[in-house]
């Protein structure tokens, strides 16, 4: 299985359960590893072929400026489907940083894996 990745993809938005998190955007950071098949695009030399990771991360970027998530969990359960449903991807694994989140902690945040990994 070949993987692509991207990290640190930045997006402010509401996201908490509190008040003051309700106020005002803060950043919510994306990590995420792909499962896809390099070879097609490999081969062509087609962007047609590949996993368009410009325009996912574009597609990212819109969904999450426009969310309002009490809940990490369910933001990062929606991120993973729209990825696997509009990019056709079987398996990933996402990352969700909310630094802002604990006033005496660096980061705070998530990790999950949706899919299946199959071997290529």
């Amino acid at each position: 299985m070949d993987k692509v990745f991207l990290t640190g993809l930045s997006v402010n938005t509401i996201v908490g359960i509190y008040p003051q998190e309700r106020q005002k955007k803060q950043p919510i950071i994306i990590d995420l590893e792909l499962a896809t098949d390099i070879r097609p695009a490999a081969a062509s030399g087609d962007i047609a072929d590949a996993l368009d990771y410009h325009a996912l991360s574009l597609a990212l970027v819109e969904f999450i400026e426009k969310s309002r998530y009490g809940l990490i969990e369910a933001m990062a359960e929606d991120i993973a489907k729209l990825i696997m449903t509009q990019y056709r991807v079987p398996w990933l694994r996402l990352t969700l940083h909310k630094p802002e989140a604990l006033s005496h902690s660096d980061d705070v945040g998530l990790i999950i894996e949706r899919g299946v990994q199959t071997k290529v």
